[in-house]
């Protein structure tokens, strides 16, 4: 008979391990901020617009997704690429950012994330963070960035441009190798 307890309290004891790992049903993860998603007035996909100045096409902006805010006047894209055309018309470049944000009021887009810009003439400009000022066609930054040209690099933190790179201000922190040639408005 000293079977009998020892086999009721390991029953015991297995049926209270068992209900002890019966929890309630777990509630569904829940977020505190709200996402771009919740918060926009539209979301738009595959998205083309045309950037233009006085009546000149000034860029191409193309964007995998876009989410409308403030009454239509402020627009956040996800993969964004633009053709930039100089002021006559002719394309000159191209920038490629993983997002970007694009204000109607200030006539301003601004790419970050990877944000990469070439030009028709082998240029190229690589940063996290720049914007460009549709009304001026100036493309500045205050962070770093890599500008290559064949086998030319130029480094610093911070520039001032026009998005064909012919002339550019470096902020601070300039240095690499070899000079970048400028090419004047043809």
């Amino acid at each position: 008979m000293t079977r009998r307890p020892a086999l009721l309290a390991l029953a015991a004891a297995v049926a209270a391990i068992a209900a002890a790992g019966c929890d309630r049903a777990a509630e569904p993860p829940t977020t505190r901020v709200p996402s771009l998603v919740d918060s926009a007035e539209q979301v738009l996909f595959n998205v083309t617009t045309i950037l233009t100045n006085a009546g000149v096409e000034r860029g191409t902006m193309t964007a995998d997704t876009a989410f409308v805010f403030h009454d239509q006047t402020q627009f956040d894209f996800r993969d964004v690429h633009v053709a930039f055309r100089d002021s006559v018309g002719r394309p000159t470049g191209t920038m490629q950012s993983d997002s970007g944000r694009y204000d109607m009021r200030t006539e301003v887009l601004e790419g970050w994330g990877h944000v990469v810009i070439t030009t028709n003439d082998g240029k190229k400009l690589e940063t996290p963070q720049l914007r460009y000022n549709q009304a001026t066609n100036v493309i500045t930054s205050d962070t770093s960035f890599v500008l290559t040209q064949a086998d030319k690099v130029q480094r610093g933190i911070g520039l001032v441009t026009d998005p064909s790179l012919n002339t550019i201000r470096i902020l601070r922190g300039a240095g690499g190798s070899g000079v970048i040639t400028s090419f004047p408005n043809r």
